[in-house]
């Protein structure tokens, strides 16, 4: 059976989806990627995977340009006419949908997040609730990463609950994210923020910490481990990344595929985000027993229990940041190694990627 994963950018199926993908393979279905092509669509090549390119413009708001979206869809799938097609990612969970439905080719969408659209209420909003109302209508199933989300579509009468189901989010291979002996210790402690550089993941109010403890602390180090995203609204641009590097408060770590090998030199990870689906690097981190200080938002206060796998601080305050953060720091170091194991125990239970594949393994042959 053909089946189509698409997904915004080729990256987030690769980072995401692979050991899912690898899972269907070895079922027997032919697996088909559709997304911008970007660095990583090679990578979805090597893995045995079709890739099919669209031109997406993840920023734009002309109507007669989704309309070419749409369109481009629909001539990609109707060339591969697969038997089912799953979506994430704005995008390619409305207009994809759209397109399948023309088709009639059904569709199993993840809603991974609610992105800018929802967190900074605007016009641009309205019309996104219709969009998803609309096409959302046409799905077959639809994935949530966090009943919040989840409870906002149903409220908004974005989705029928009938088809929806909540899932861990994308799963981690808690046996590849595995602890490290020997990470406590307050000499050379290491704070670290993962994700793409934008003002909505929280990296301003995670310098805005780190200005706070640095001078207090000065042994301790706050690294970052993310790409620059310059075609997302809320990136930073290189000059304030730069900016931030020269005034030596933090040690940019570029980009990595090798995720678990930075996170190993991890005391704590850091993500003071505004909104997540559920957030992929506080479930690796939680594999590997690393304590977390993150927000209390949807998609990040799912992961961590406050007090028991990290602490949950105010979203959108870099005081109170800074607070947990020292917290962290000055706690003894059989208190973090309990914190840790804490978090291994619950990745091991409620997100491992095992639990994902059956979800997706169930919603496919009940399809079908």
């Amino acid at each position: 059976m053909k089946i189509v994963f698409s997904s915004n950018i080729s990256w987030s199926i690769y980072n995401f989806r692979t050991p899912l993908l690898k899972a269907l393979q070895k079922n027997g279905h032919e697996i088909y990627t559709v997304a911008f092509k970007d660095e990583y669509a090679h990578k979805l090549v090597n893995e045995g995977f079709h890739f099919e390119a669209i031109n997406l413009n993840n920023n734009a708001t002309n109507p007669l340009e989704d309309l070419k979206t749409i369109y481009n869809y629909y001539k990609i799938y109707k060339k591969i006419n697969p038997e089912i097609i799953c979506h994430n990612a704005i995008k390619p969970n409305i207009y994809g949908t759209i397109a399948a439905s023309m088709l009639g080719i059904p569709t199993i969408n993840n809603i991974s997040g609610l992105g800018t659209l929802f967190i900074k209420k605007s016009f641009s909003t309205k019309i996104a609730k219709w969009l998803y109302r609309y096409s959302q209508k046409k799905a077959t199933k639809v994935f949530f990463q966090n009943n919040a989300d989840l409870e906002l579509f149903v409220k908004n009468n974005l989705v029928d609950k009938v088809k929806c189901q909540v899932i861990p989010g994308s799963g981690v291979n808690t046996v590849k994210f595995k602890p490290k002996e020997n990470r406590n210790g307050t000499d050379n402690f290491q704070f670290l923020f993962v994700g793409r550089l934008l003002y909505d993941k929280g990296i301003r109010e995670y310098i805005d910490a780190v200005r706070m403890l640095k001078a207090k602390y000065p042994k301790t180090n706050f690294a970052i481990l993310g790409p620059l995203y310059k075609n997302n609204a809320t990136a930073i641009s290189e000059e304030t990344l730069n900016s931030w590097i020269s005034e030596d408060i933090i040690d940019y770590l570029g980009q990595s595929d090798a995720v678990q090998e930075v996170l190993n030199n991890a005391q704590c990870v850091v993500l003071p985000s505004y909104r997540e689906g559920l957030s992929k690097v506080l479930i690796e981190a939680s594999s590997m027993s690393i304590p977390i200080v993150t927000t209390n938002v949807p998609g990040c206060r799912d992961v961590v229990l406050n007090d028991e796998t990290g602490f949950l601080c105010k979203v959108k305050n870099g005081e109170d940041l800074a607070n947990k953060m020292e917290k962290m720091l000055l706690l003894p170091d059989e208190e973090r190694k309990i914190m840790g194991m804490k978090a291994r125990e619950r990745a091991i239970a409620i997100f491992d990627e095992k639990i994902i594949i059956k979800h997706y393994i169930e919603a496919i042959n009940a399809i079908v």
